[in-house]
């Protein structure tokens, strides 16, 4: 030893006391510190490290054991402070309701039999204490449960865990909360006000159902406001329909409906007035160019309204290369109920043609076939053809 300045100097600064223990940890590396801290259930994240090959995790299995001993109360009690501890400090509610789970099959359990290697034991047990002990320690976990459930949007269960709880205490005003929660999510609303007044019987201030319970009213306003808009838009419809049914009637054009009706949502027959079975008629036409296959179709085509009328603005079409369709060049067919073809007058009113008696609507849609001259009669040769074949 020297001195330097007065005071004593050593040839090496003093090394700082490590437990015999720990002296191994100085040659890990920073990973496998972290590894080995990870066995140790405070450090833990997660619960499958061993102690080594085929080993165990001595402490972990102790702490384990420790959660499955004593009574049937204090193994569920144990279960229950462990799920609450996710529930209010982590919002881990999928853990959390299993921990409530494992509360409740600790005390559907049966009594644990004596250990042999411990001798006997004699343990003075208030049965009446320990009973409500164990019906109160259940009726928290089954409520604690359904919240766990409404957050998790699981409304049947969250339901059935409360009606488990009202059943052992009809006064619990948190499942009656919760209960009324799970089914105004599932737009039960006569049932959630029935939940909120229920609890509101033995708790008449409390401000929690209060606002559930105007949320519950506010939902049955606007729900019967809907259906009365559902109801009377349906009414309409039907009123609409059964007009347009009479103006088919009253103008004898017949109609048919086939298995495989096209879809057209926004195309049906219409009236002017859509009440007036008397005001104009509209029908959705199709019009088809079968020697080139391509179709055009006419939203409103009115009774009034002439196919000259319409093939003035629609041809010449852009994809007739050859000229082909002029209003002067093409004669029209339109199909009749025994499945032949008659030549539609370009020229006629469009009633005057379905109320002839012998063609028919079918599927709410008209069909126009548009066929150049020169090929007309090479068309209906194919049709015919087509018609006559079994």
């Amino acid at each position: 030893m020297t001195l330097q300045n007065g005071q004593p100097q050593t040839d090496a600064a003093p090394s700082a006391d490590i437990p015999p223990g720990m002296q191994r940890m100085k040659e890990y590396t920073v990973d496998e510190l972290l590894k080995e801290m990870n066995r140790v259930p405070l450090f833990m994240t997660s619960l499958d490290q061993t102690d080594g090959e085929g080993g165990e995790n001595v402490e972990l299995e102790a702490l384990r054991a420790l959660a499955h001993e004593g009574t049937r109360a204090e193994i569920a009690q144990n279960f229950r402070e462990q799920g609450t501890e996710l529930v209010r400090l982590e919002k881990r509610y999928p853990e959390a309701r299993d921990y409530y789970t494992k509360a409740l099959q600790a005390l559907d359990a049966p009594p644990r039999e004596p250990d042999p290697e411990q001798g006997p034991q004699i343990v003075e047990i208030d049965e009446e204490a320990e009973a409500e002990k164990e019906r109160s320690i259940r009726e928290a976990c089954l409520v604690n449960r359904a919240l766990c459930n409404l957050e998790m949007k699981n409304y049947g269960s969250c339901n059935r865990d409360c009606a488990a709880a009202l059943k052992m205490n009809p006064k619990n005003v948190k499942a009656w909360y919760r209960a009324a929660s799970a089914c105004l999510a599932l737009d039960k609303v006569d049932e959630s006000i029935d939940a909120c007044e229920s609890g509101m019987r033995f708790e008449p201030q409390n401000s929690a159902l209060r606002t559930l319970l105007t949320k519950g009213q506010q939902r049955k306003v606007h729900l019967a406001e809907l259906e009365r808009v559902r109801v009377e838009r349906e009414t309409k419809k039907r009123a609409e329909l059964a007009a347009v049914q009479r103006a088919l009637k009253t103008r004898s054009i017949p109609t048919r409906t086939t298995d495989r009706p096209p879809e057209m949502p926004e195309a049906s027959i219409t009236l002017e007035d859509s009440l007036d079975p008397a005001s104009l008629l509209s029908f959705p036409v199709m019009l088809l160019y079968p020697a080139h296959a391509q179709t055009d179709f006419i939203k409103q085509f009115w009774e009034n309204e002439s196919i000259s009328e319409h093939l003035s603005y629609i041809l010449p079409v852009p994809w007739d290369t050859e000229h082909e369709y002029t209003l002067n060049s093409v004669d029209c067919y339109m199909e009749t109920i025994e499945g032949g073809l008659i030549k539609a007058g370009k020229k006629l009113a469009l009633l005057k043609l379905l109320s002839s008696g012998k063609l028919e609507i079918q599927d709410g849609l008209v069909r126009i076939n548009v066929v150049p001259q020169a090929k007309a009669t090479e068309w209906i040769g194919e049709f015919k053809a087509r018609r006559a074949k079994p």
